[in-house]
């Protein structure tokens, strides 16, 4: 029986500092292959910099399409790529985005959880809203461990809590002691191995890139009546999910919470735009009324002044409603920046 020798760490804003110190902990004799995705811009490699000089005692590899994985190494996610594990080496996946994100934490988690079961030990650290929270659940169904950083700890404890209310978590440590804690379980067995659920591996083969259409999503989802923001296609809600969480028929992942935010976004967007436009309308029909008068039709100009008050007053309400919106709570900033284009 093999040990839990697969470690899979997922973080967003905030996870920098503690990646540090779970890695600069870690033995150089670790029996266990650790796998990382961050929440990173497209394009950008420096993290890849600062995870090599915090993990100085273990050797650290950008992950490559097909590279052999082995104990006692570290190897990251790239930017624009899902990273996909396969018994015994990686898959840089093109598949669609979950939770705007690519690399996303879910694929890596289900991946590990697809492939090597019990022997998985997913870490979820620092981050602003829920991606991992699901790839967690995956973990803990094909019988591995769920570690989540203390949200105490955390200085973004949005997906640190959103794990906790979705899975069972096995240990939630602070950040100073997960390496620890790591080294420890590493030297555990793991339990028996249990079968892989349908919906799992068809989640890992859409972060691979594989066809999805309406067809295949019924498998796992029930369509809804929302609009997908990155696509315009129809979202169905995932059966069971915890999280709950949508899909739409490209392949387009978000739990709840991300969906609402991506909608906050689009309504804000559409209250700005409706503004500008009813001023202009308020404008134009203001000079109207002046051109009316100017040239004598004063009925012409009284309409088109009742008009314009109107306008005004419809502009008015709106920007009351932008107002209200801008003095939403902020999110905290993150250290790894946001995720570029719709796909």
């Amino acid at each position: 029986m093999s040990n839990r020798d697969i470690i899979v760490i997922g973080g967003s804003s905030g996870a920098t500092a503690p990646l540090k110190a779970i890695l600069g902990a870690l033995p150089s004799n670790l029996a266990a292959a650790v796998f990382i995705v961050l929440h990173i811009p497209a394009r950008s490699l420096g993290i890849l910099a600062t995870v090599a000089a915090a993990a100085g005692r273990l050797p650290v590899h950008a992950a490559l399409d097909g590279m052999p994985t082995a104990p006692g190494n570290v190897y990251l996610g790239v930017p624009d790529h899902h990273l996909i594990l396969v018994d015994g080496h990686i898959r840089l996946g093109r598949g669609p985005r979950e939770n705007m994100a690519r690399p996303a934490i879910d694929p890596l988690f289900r991946s590990a959880a697809a492939a090597y079961g019990s022997r998985v030990v997913g870490v979820l650290l620092s981050g602003l809203l829920s991606d991992g929270a699901a790839g967690l659940e995956a973990i803990k169904r094909c019988g591995g461990l769920a570690l989540v950083q203390d949200p105490a700890d955390a200085i973004a404890d949005e997906m640190p809590l959103s794990a906790m209310r979705a899975v069972t978590v096995d240990l939630s440590p602070p950040s100073a002691r997960i390496g620890d804690v790591l080294s420890e379980l590493v030297r555990e067995p793991a339990g028996p191995r249990l079968p892989v659920p349908p919906d799992i591996r068809l989640e890992v083969d859409i972060a691979a890139g594989e066809r999805i259409g309406s067809g295949v999503l019924r498998r796992i989802a029930d369509p809804s009546a929302i609009t997908c923001p990155s696509c315009g296609g129809v979202m169905s809600a995932v059966r069971d999910g915890k999280p709950l969480r949508f899909r739409c028929q490209v392949g387009h992942a978000m739990t709840a919470d991300v969906l609402a935010k991506e909608q906050e976004n689009a309504v804000d967007e559409a209250l700005r735009v409706a503004l500008r436009v009813v001023e202009e309308r308020a404008e134009l029909v203001t000079r109207m009324a002046e051109d009316g008068r100017n040239t004598g039709r004063r009925a012409v100009a009284e309409m088109y002044d009742a008009r314009a008050a109107e306008y005004r007053q419809q502009a008015e309400t709106i920007r009351r409603a932008v107002l209200l919106s801008m003095d939403a709570p902020a999110e905290p900033s993150g250290d790894e920046g946001g995720q570029e284009g719709p796909e």
